[in-house]
């Protein structure tokens, strides 16, 4: 069972502050023999969320280049959608869920500025 379009969250309710952890893991296409080639479909962040107040990870699509942020660099999650996998069991069902984003960027502090002055010509 699949969310058809999975869940859109707000950001900042959802996740708070998101500070860049590390990457975790690369997933790689498989090929028609069913062998796993050397194709990245996608990687896998570890992401420190103060909202949630633990660690979440991210999966990111392959063509997006591979992020290098410093750690604990604050970060934003670009049209993230979290999403749920559920499989049968004798008891019920156990449910996974994950989540997914079209990128991650650096985050903009409200108050960041260039430090340069314009320039003044002197009479």
């Amino acid at each position: 069972m699949r969310l058809a379009e999975g869940i859109i969250v707000d950001n900042e309710k959802t996740f708070g502050t998101l500070k860049f952890s590390a990457l975790r893991r690369e997933v790689f296409e498989r090929g028609s023999d069913g062998e796993v080639t050397e194709q990245v479909k996608e990687r896998t962040y570890d992401l420190k969320s103060s909202g949630q107040k633990q660690m979440i990870q991210v999966s990111v699509p392959a063509d997006i280049p591979l992020k290098e942020f410093a750690y604990n660099e604050e970060v934003v999650l670009v049209d993230p959608i979290i999403d749920t996998v559920a499989n049968p069991t004798f008891r019920g069902a156990d449910v996974d869920w994950y989540i997914k984003s079209a990128n991650i960027v650096p985050a903009k502090k409200p108050n960041q500025q260039s430090n340069q002055q314009p320039n003044q010509k002197n009479a």
